[in-house]
């Protein structure tokens, strides 16, 4: 069995589109379009094979609970660049053009080193580390 894609709302497509490919290496596939419903969205894939839905349509109701608050349900997408100095590295860029770190890099008690920060639209992001 195999985790096809993860999907997520986006009050602005080509914005979310442009940050998971520029940051974290997706390639987006053609953008999707059903007119009768107002939908569209893209398809990234990532090294490995897994894909990211990036979906907007009206009428799609914002989070509640601010993003730093833990809330039921999706929790966070994870992205691994490679070593700790990878995760630093963009942590700090993330930091530099203006992305909220709302946890710096560690070391979790299961060996991951690890920061959290928000993408655009307040998602978390872990960027880690895998453990050795």
């Amino acid at each position: 069995m195999k985790l096809e894609h993860v999907a997520l709302w986006t009050p602005d497509l080509e914005r979310a589109r442009t940050f998971y490919a520029h940051y974290f290496g997706g390639q987006a596939g053609p953008r999707y379009a059903n007119p009768n419903h107002g939908f569209t969205s893209y398809f990234l894939t990532f090294d490995g094979g897994s894909r990211l839905e990036l979906m907007q349509m009206p009428g799609i109701v914002p989070r509640a609970a601010p993003p730093e608050t833990q809330v039921m349900g999706l929790v966070h997408l994870a992205f691994t660049p490679g070593d700790e100095g990878a995760v630093d590295a963009l942590t700090k860029r993330l930091r530099a053009d203006g992305y909220p770190v709302i946890r710096e890099a560690y070391r979790t008690g299961d060996g991951y080193y690890e920061s959290t920060v928000l993408d655009p639209d307040g998602n978390r992001i872990e960027i880690a580390a895998l453990p050795a």
